[in-house]
């Protein structure tokens, strides 16, 4: 798991530790916290702090090892299962800079086959959801299920993203800082089983056995299972953008309750020319939400570059800021974060923003966080930014005569294929640890198993709001 402001996820194999105990979530199934760490360390740090969110701990260990026990209540209390599951944890020193630091990992400590009631012959689960259908621990004894390890750093220290650290509260009011419960709540699901174990960049099954996981990814363009693929379909599968998804039961009834339509933008107006049409937007995690009444208005594109692109990271310019008044602003992704575009082109009287990609690949969202944001932001490819762009080359200082409206289309889920199943995240550029074991970052609202860490997250995991439970119960919890 890395960051770099929001913070990126990314789950791995992991660590050897210690073996002292500590008590578990106590609901349908119970997850026990294994301590790994040396005395005055991690979970045993001694450095005093003040109780904070509903976190009563009085030093920094005692904080970090309650927001363990409370993440692993949540689950705890959504698994059903008579093995208890042993998380084997530690806080210790990871790389790190000023700007980016590693945050951890979590995953399975190990995997097994062909264990007593396994659903699916010759096929890989991971070591927790194998003991909880074989009815009897398959690890070995006082082993983990999971492994799991965070920077210890993070925060504390000028060179480790200093002022941008774990916030140790219960109570989900992380302001801007990384919320620890919600990154151990997902890293938790991936040690669940929330991973395959088939060499997503190759596309081989792990000693030549497919996972769980395999059974249920599904390429959306030839509706075929990467279980019945060759090494190549799945190389390609991992690599298709928008191509693979979920085939899942619980995970596909419950997509209709938990994801909402598809944000779309529509371009019309006497010069839009060959801008025209209906385009697919990725949504800003700050901001209202669009809505089925839309925000119509003239396109006006924000101009601060000596190349004619528009950053919009400063205030905007007096012509700038008349073009955009009361208008949709135009702006180009770089340079600065999307909220303080957002504040700038709100702050001359926008009514919303347009941001146009600056390289190519599929549309994804606006990521940051900024609740004095009130118009709503969208993002659109850098194709898409290029039609527009030529589309109001022609336009007057206080008009374009190029009309977008952002709405959203009813018919259409976010994130899903044309069946309404949940895709997968698997960009052009395979990305490790990131590739296939997360959901897409097109859902929305957004989920707590995207490869990112959204500032919107609840601390659910369960539909109404998440569908991270479905899916492990498609695979067998």
């Amino acid at each position: 798991m890395s960051a770099n402001k929001p913070a990126l996820l990314r789950r791995a194999a992991l660590l050897a530790l210690a073996c002292s105990v500590w008590a578990g979530a106590h609901g349908a199934a119970v997850v026990t916290i294994v301590n790994g760490n040396a005395p005055d360390e991690g979970f045993n740090d001694p450095t005093p702090v003040q109780p904070v969110g509903g976190n009563t701990g009085t030093t920094l260990g005692q904080q970090r090892l309650i927001a363990f026990q409370h993440a692993a209540t949540i689950w705890g209390a959504t698994l059903t299962s008579k093995v208890p599951v042993r998380v084997g944890a530690s806080f210790v020193p990871l790389p790190c800079t000023a700007d980016t630091a590693v945050l951890g990992s979590a995953g399975a400590n190990d995997i097994f086959s062909d264990f007593p009631n396994a659903p699916l012959p010759n096929t890989w689960y991971p070591s927790a959801l194998a003991s909880k259908l074989a009815g009897d621990d398959q690890a070995p004894a006082g082993e983990p299920h999971i492994r799991a390890r965070f920077n210890s750093r993070l925060g504390l220290f000028d060179d480790c993203m200093a002022g941008s650290g774990f916030y140790l509260g219960l109570d989900n009011k992380h302001g801007d800082k990384i919320n620890l419960v919600t990154v151990l709540l997902h890293e938790m699901a991936h040690g669940l089983g929330f991973q395959g174990f088939t060499d997503e960049q190759t596309g081989e099954p792990y000693e030549k056995r497919p996972s769980v996981w395999d059974h249920h990814l599904i390429d959306n363009r030839t509706n075929k299972l990467w279980v019945n693929m060759s090494n190549e379909e799945r190389r390609m599968s991992a690599l298709s953008e928008t191509g693979l998804s979920w085939n899942g039961r619980f995970v596909t009834g419950q997509v209709p309750t938990v994801l909402s339509p598809q944000s779309v933008m529509t371009v019309t107006g006497r010069r839009a020319g060959g801008a025209k049409g209906m385009y697919e937007v990725g949504d800003a995690s700050f901001g209202p939400p669009l809505a089925a009444a839309g925000v119509k208005g003239d396109l006006m594109q924000v101009v601060d570059q000596e190349n004619g692109t528009g950053l919009a990271c400063a205030p905007l310019s007096k012509a700038n800021a008349a073009g955009v008044k009361g208008k949709i602003a135009l702006v180009d992704r770089g340079e600065c974060s999307f909220v303080i575009k957002a504040r700038h082109v709100q702050d001359a009287g926008a009514r919303a923003m347009v941001v146009a990609d600056n390289a190519p690949g599929p549309v994804t969202g606006l990521g940051g966080g900024d609740p004095a944001i009130a118009i709503p932001a969208v993002r659109v490819s850098q194709a898409s930014g290029t039609a527009l762009k030529a589309a109001l080359k022609k336009r007057q200082r206080g008009k374009s005569a190029v009309v977008v409206n952002l709405t959203i289309d009813p018919e259409r889920l976010a994130g899903t294929d044309s069946a309404r199943r949940i895709r997968m995240f698997v960009p052009a550029e395979f990305d490790p640890g990131s590739s296939v074991s997360h959901f897409t970052t097109d859902a929305k609202s957004n989920q707590l198993m995207e490869p990112s860490i959204n500032a919107d997250l609840p601390h659910e995991v369960t539909a109404p709001k998440d569908l991270t439970q479905a899916l492990l119960q498609d695979i067998g919890w």
